[in-house]
């Protein structure tokens, strides 16, 4: 491994120690490595030891600071499933639901639509024991039922929601260099401190290398295995058995950067600097994730910004609707999440968060995007820079 580019204190968490421990015995780890023992260790990982959502947590989601959010998602959903033809019995699942506010929001807001809750089966795709315990609770009033991957989801027409779920998958990080491709790995410095660095490069797969063909000297490019596996498996099936899929995450539909960071106590954090302690997440390439799912049959529709996807499944009213009745300060509270999910200015999520749409091939323009919008076959992922 080629000298670190970045350092950190060795030992400064448990999960440090055992992950340097490791390194100096069997050599450097994938950066995907890195961040799947930091998040996901059995004793010491982040979502086993942690509570992230909300203000006491390491990060607040769109569901936590609005029930619109979760409200509008849920619409969105049923007005799909009446474009379906409404059929009798169907798939309503979540990737990553967290506590289970924006599933409990969502079906709240549709026990207004004839017929829905009597089709709907609805599923938590969730491992986590402690969050299923949680999402239970959340949800009581609810008929829930959990799986443990994509893959375990019942048969049947699908539609599947995921809000900040892709974010959390292990990325790979390659660059291109005067010699060739350097895959990005985590090792140790001089001083025995967990450290980034550069190795040759394996094959990589015939996407990347051609993107990263076309990429300038220093580009470096995030792929996520993981990801593109449940994409290309969604797009599967929802070419074969019906159904679409809204994928809302904060991201890119394409380029070039280093987009890891880490969040801890709701500030940024070194990477590196505290392993298990903190939330590791990358940018999305929904680029990446709509081809993925073109592949297998599926079309796609964006990627758009969360604040317009809201904004056309009508924000406005929904803000306008909550405020009759309410006092001057409870208004100012709803225009105030209004404006932090549909914003484009600092702190605000509108326009750093984006929507994915996946569709049948056969199922036309979903709610929240237009026919303008559709994902182009055959794009290259070279269009923008993260």
């Amino acid at each position: 491994m080629s000298a670190p580019a970045a350092r950190s204190p060795a030992g400064t968490t448990a999960l440090g120690e055992e992950i340097a421990r490791q390194i100096a015995q069997t050599g450097p780890i994938t950066v995907a490595d890195y961040m799947e023992r930091c998040l996901l260790h059995p004793r010491l990982g982040y979502y086993t030891t942690h509570e992230p959502f909300g203000a006491a947590g390491d990060f607040v989601t769109a569901p936590e600071i609005s029930q619109m959010f979760g409200e509008l998602i849920g619409l969105w959903a049923a007005d799909t499933w009446m474009r379906l033809g409404s059929p009798a019995s169907f798939v309503l699942a979540e990737l990553g639901p967290g506590r289970g506010t924006m599933m409990a929001d969502a079906l709240r807001a549709t026990t207004i639509v004839p017929g829905f809750h009597e089709a709907a089966h609805v599923v938590l795709v969730e491992a986590s024991a402690r969050l299923r315990a949680k999402q239970a609770d959340t949800l009581q009033r609810f008929d829930v039922s959990w799986a443990a991957s994509f893959d375990d989801l019942p048969a049947g027409p699908l539609i599947l929601l995921a809000n900040e779920f892709f974010d959390a998958l292990p990325i790979r990080q390659f660059l291109r260099t005067p010699e060739g491709f350097a895959e990005r790995m985590v090792g140790l410095g001089g001083d025995g401190a967990l450290a980034f660095g550069l190795r040759p490069a394996a094959r990589l797969d015939a996407h990347a290398e051609a993107v990263l063909r076309q990429a300038p000297i220093g580009a470096l490019l995030e792929i996520c295995p993981a990801g593109l596996a449940i994409a290309e498996r969604l797009g599967g099936r929802l070419a074969a058995s019906g159904g679409a899929a809204l994928l809302i995450d904060y991201g890119h539909a394409g380029g070039f950067g280093d987009t890891l960071q880490a969040l801890r106590e709701h500030a940024f954090d070194d990477a590196l600097a505290h392993p298990g302690e903190a939330d590791l997440t990358a940018h999305v390439d929904f680029g990446a994730l709509a081809r993925a799912a073109q592949a297998n049959g599926a079309r796609a529709f964006g990627p758009v910004t969360q604040g317009a996807l809201l904004e056309r499944l009508g924000l406005e009213t929904r803000t306008e609707r909550l405020k009759r009745n309410a006092d001057e300060t409870v208004c100012a509270a709803i225009d105030a999440a209004r404006t932090r999910l549909a914003g484009s200015g600092e702190g605000q999520m509108g326009a750093l968060f984006k929507a994915l749409a996946l569709v049948h091939p056969a199922f036309g323009v979903p709610a929240g995007f237009a026919p303008d919008e559709a994902f182009p076959e055959g794009s290259t992922g070279t269009e923008g820079s993260t």
